[in-house]
């Protein structure tokens, strides 16, 4: 009876066994899945899903991170590719074309007036400083008409000026009248020879202080068009927006390629022709010092043949 017994009380004092969760149920592949394999071979690695065919094709062009939800897909083939400057030209408005058109044409100018006006500030030049190397080694008004014969330039009208005016002043009383008169006959001249030395720079003036102003005119044109398009087509992806805003900064970019030279060039040529009219000053003094010369001279021999008379 204690043998019995002694079985059923270490049962008892066993603690109880919690039920087993039940299992998951298996799930078996599609048919059309399931390949056939041979007894002792492994088992095939499952394939991935093939893409639905029929999904939208907004999914693929959906917006990356960070873009608000509802933002409509850009299109890649409404941007313009073309970038470069004469592709945004073309892309430009009319008006914004018209605004560079005009600045390249004054950028032509700038050049144009640079490349005349520089030819024509080294010949004068040039015909001056050969002018006062005559007069410097002439004696007397006929020695440096002999010496400038033939040749142009204002040293050669400086000296023509003063042979008329002692050809019209033969009769003058006193030398002093005849010296006021020629001094005065030839700073007009000096002065025309400088206004015509200094023509076609205003010009480069005018380019240099209004062109910036107009290519501003064209980018503010062109970015109010790129903020129009930006509201017809309700997105402000920075690749619809940046063309249209590269394009207006394009006349700006020009604006100031036309107008930084022709300040450069205006500056250089203004210091070019003081120096000219420095130049031209000291040909009309040479010219009056051998006017002088040449007038006491004269009084000279008149008071010699009136004390021989």
């Amino acid at each position: 009876m204690t043998v019995a017994l002694a079985p059923a009380a270490a049962l008892a004092q066993q603690p109880q066994q919690q039920p087993a969760a039940p299992a998951a149920p298996q799930t078996l592949p599609p048919a059309d899945e399931v390949q056939a394999v041979d007894p002792g071979q492994p088992m095939p690695a499952p394939q991935p899903a093939a893409p639905d065919a029929a999904a939208p094709a907004t999914e693929a062009a959906a917006p990356g991170p960070g873009v608000p939800p509802g933002t409509p897909a850009v299109n890649p083939s409404t941007i313009p590719h073309d970038l470069s400057p004469v592709g945004m030209f073309l892309a430009a408005d009319w008006v914004v074309k018209g605004v560079m058109i005009g600045l390249a044409f004054a950028s032509v100018v700038t050049w144009t007036v640079w490349l005349a006006k520089s030819l024509e500030v080294f010949a004068a030049g040039r015909r001056v400083k050969s002018g006062l190397k005559a007069l410097a080694n002439a004696r007397s008004l006929e020695d440096a008409r002999r010496a400038l014969d033939n040749r142009r330039g204002s040293v050669a009208s400086f000296v023509a000026a003063a042979d008329a005016e002692l050809a019209h002043s033969a009769d003058a009383l006193t030398p002093d009248g005849v010296k006021e008169r020629v001094a005065s006959h030839l700073s007009r001249l000096e002065a025309q020879a400088g206004r015509r030395l200094a023509i076609g720079t205003g010009v480069l003036a005018t380019i240099g202080s209004t062109a910036p102003f107009v290519g501003l005119f064209g980018t503010v044109w062109g970015i109010m068009n790129s903020f129009i398009g930006i509201s017809n087509a309700q997105t402000t992806n920075l690749a619809v927006v940046a063309p249209g805003i590269a394009e207006a900064l394009l006349a700006t970019a020009i604006g100031l390629v036309a107008a930084i030279p022709a300040v450069m060039i205006y500056n250089v040529f203004a210091r070019a022709i003081s120096a000219h009219r420095a130049l031209l000053a000291d040909a009309s003094a040479a010219v009056m010092r051998l006017l002088s010369r040449d007038l006491d001279r004269a009084a000279i021999h008149s008071r010699l043949r009136a004390a021989a008379e």
